[in-house]
């Protein structure tokens, strides 16, 4: 019964070329896209009783949705990798010149005496 260990090595794939599993934000994306599509379809459904202009708000909602979170997440993804190199590049510089008299940090005591 290797079957499932065989499935769980695979990623998933939306439409062929969208790797869900690997890709950021693509998931919680897609998912808030469904939920969306199935409030705004069934709340059109609500108010009009008109089953395929509902389908079509569904469909709607459900790209709306999803677009917008997938920029959301990707802008906020974004900015995050940003700060993470500032701070990496901070660090290095931070283990190069301590000590050293190059260091922001270290106080120039001689010369202020003087």
């Amino acid at each position: 019964m290797g079957s499932c260990r065989a499935f769980g090595a695979m990623s998933l794939k939306l439409l062929g070329f969208l790797d869900v599993e690997n890709t950021p934000c693509a998931r919680h994306s897609i998912l808030y896209g469904s939920l969306g599509s199935v409030v705004a379809g069934f709340g059109h459904f609500l108010f009009t009783s008109r089953i395929r202009r509902s389908c079509d708000v569904g469909v709607g909602g459900f790209i709306l949705v999803t677009l917008g979170c997938w920029f959301h997440c990707r802008y906020n993804y974004a900015k995050q990798r940003i700060q993470e190199r500032i701070a990496r590049e901070e660090i290095k510089k931070k283990i190069l010149y301590e000590g050293t008299h190059l260091d922001p940090e270290r106080k120039h005591n001689g010369s202020s005496s003087n």
